[in-house]
């Protein structure tokens, strides 16, 4: 019996949702409760299409595990040693990025001290960030899969430094509450099967003094790399009994953000991202499993 219905995913996030949401919205590291009109309601959710992929017998943490649930969208999927991603050339930056992480690809001799950022030259050179973007911005090199997942293989982690695989960050988020979060995922791994994450930036509108929403981002360096105004992690979580799958969604706010807060205050309905994004995670995640629950804050 499925125990997840898009319809209901509101009421299983919790009461705290409302609040949590309009804090994104507006000055998360505030931490004020607001009304919110629902904002995010109002953005169309964009088709695109599913797609029917079977799991395949690979290393640990390798990209072709991750094609299991499918990805949330089909336009320019690279694929690496550690990950998948879709490039948005318009940004210079990912429009997600998934992994797959396990205890044994979480495990290694890989030492990130033999790792440089480096531009992706399967990336038009018109549409590629590079490091000289970066320099002098004040902003991190925030990586989407993170370096620590995937210390099973030197190359894989050598494959989480393409620039591809990185967003402007604000330096308080990417070390403290990023990094917290960035854990989180990799702890689950000690209480389920396998834990996939989905990570990428978000553009998200305000409303500002005119009362009208305007999508408002700064771009960085000659190539004009955007900065995205939040980040969302969504994390699949197989349970090891065989019983179905569990569903977190995470929206951040990308700037300084109280390491203090709990990470579950940025909790929020998977629709929202869908929303935001123009991504789809549910139809996919559901082709694979007759049991899905949303889990939201307590």
């Amino acid at each position: 019996m499925r125990r997840f219905c898009r319809t209901g995913l509101t009421l299983l996030v919790g009461a705290g949702l409302g609040a949590s949401l309009t804090r994104l919205l507006s000055d998360a590291s505030r931490h004020e409760v607001q009304e919110e009109s629902g904002l995010l309601s109002r953005i169309p959710v964009l088709p695109v299409p599913s797609v029917h992929a079977s799991e395949l017998a690979v290393s640990p943490g390798a990209s072709g595990a991750v094609m299991k649930y499918g990805f949330p969208s089909m336009a320019n999927i690279k694929t690496r040693e550690s990950y998948v991603t879709s490039y948005d050339p318009r940004t210079r930056t990912a429009s997600w990025v998934i992994e797959k992480l396990n205890p044994a690809a979480l495990t290694g001799t890989s030492d990130r001290k033999f790792c440089d950022f480096k531009e992706d030259d399967s990336v038009h050179v018109f549409h590629r960030a590079t490091n000289a973007d970066y320099k002098g911005s004040g902003l991190d090199r925030g990586h989407l899969a993170a370096a620590a997942n995937h210390k099973w293989s030197q190359k894989a982690m050598d494959d989480t430094f393409y620039l591809s695989n990185v967003s402007p960050q604000n330096p308080h988020l990417n070390q403290n509450t990023w990094n917290n979060l960035e854990k989180l995922c990799r702890s689950l791994t000690k209480r389920y099967l396998n834990v996939y994450v989905c990570t990428g930036p978000l553009y998200l509108p305000r409303q500002e003094a005119d009362g009208k929403l305007y999508v408002r981002y700064q771009v960085i360096g000659r190539n004009h790399v955007a900065v995205p105004t939040h980040f969302f992690k969504v994390v699949i979580l197989e349970q090891a009994d065989g019983r179905g799958v569990e569903l977190r969604s995470y929206v951040l706010p990308n700037e300084p953000v109280d390491d203090k807060v709990p990470l579950e205050r940025f909790l929020v309905p998977i629709e929202t991202i869908e929303r935001a994004s123009g991504l789809l995670f549910v139809p996919n995640i559901m082709k694979r499993t007759s049991s899905l629950q949303a889990i939201g804050a307590r």
